[in-house]
């Protein structure tokens, strides 16, 4: 499996190097030229419950309380990384699967 690098390689490798650059852009820009306040959809919801029913009284309570906003950040984006991982692993998983069928299916009709 040693292959040699070719132009069809090099040109895949640029390719995605210029995909890379490109969303590192996308995801940079709103972060740079949008101003604003970025508010979580919880804080929105509460307000229009608030505007809604003054009195309302939610039906449990969290289970555990963040100290700092930094903290709730840092564990959803945690919690989103791990499902990102889940979601990959699974196809990954399943990839894999279909790549040994077709490679048992190639030898058996040889």
């Amino acid at each position: 499996m040693n292959q040699k690098p070719t132009k069809n390689y090099q040109s895949t490798s640029r390719q995605n190097w210029l995909l890379a650059g490109a969303v590192i852009v996308l995801a940079a820009f709103p972060l740079v030229f949008v101003r604003g306040e970025y508010g979580g959809s919880d804080d929105q919801a509460k307000k229009a419950i608030t505007e809604i029913k003054p009195g309302y009284k939610p039906w449990f309570n969290h289970l555990f309380e963040p100290a700092s906003g930094e903290i709730s950040s840092l564990l959803f984006a945690s919690q989103a990384a791990m499902g990102a991982g889940v979601v990959g692993y699974v196809i990954g998983l399943y990839k894999g699967r279909s790549q040994s069928r077709q490679q048992s299916d190639n030898k058996s009709s040889e």
